[in-house]
């Protein structure tokens, strides 16, 4: 079983930061790119399972894929 790994082009550290914080970092983070650029977002708050494709829903950025590496969370999100 192989998974394409994605290449992200920018990667915000937001491990330790409660819920809203990484979605309003992303958000900050995501209009200094480019479309069709991915942003990798590492978090250690939970939540960010679903608010991060709530907000993509809102914006219209591609929700790509989330990862878990023991309590960390890694969601990948493509600029539209």
């Amino acid at each position: 079983m192989s998974e394409e790994k994605i290449i992200p082009d920018e990667v915000l550290d937001c491990v330790g930061l409660a819920c809203p914080m990484p979605i309003f970092k992303a958000s900050t983070k995501i209009k200094e790119m480019r479309s069709g650029q991915v942003l990798e977002v590492q978090s250690d708050d939970g939540g960010i399972e679903k608010d991060m494709p709530a907000w993509c829903r809102m914006t219209g950025h591609e929700y790509l894929s989330l990862t878990r590496h023991g309590e960390e969370y890694h969601v990948y999100v493509k600029k539209k």
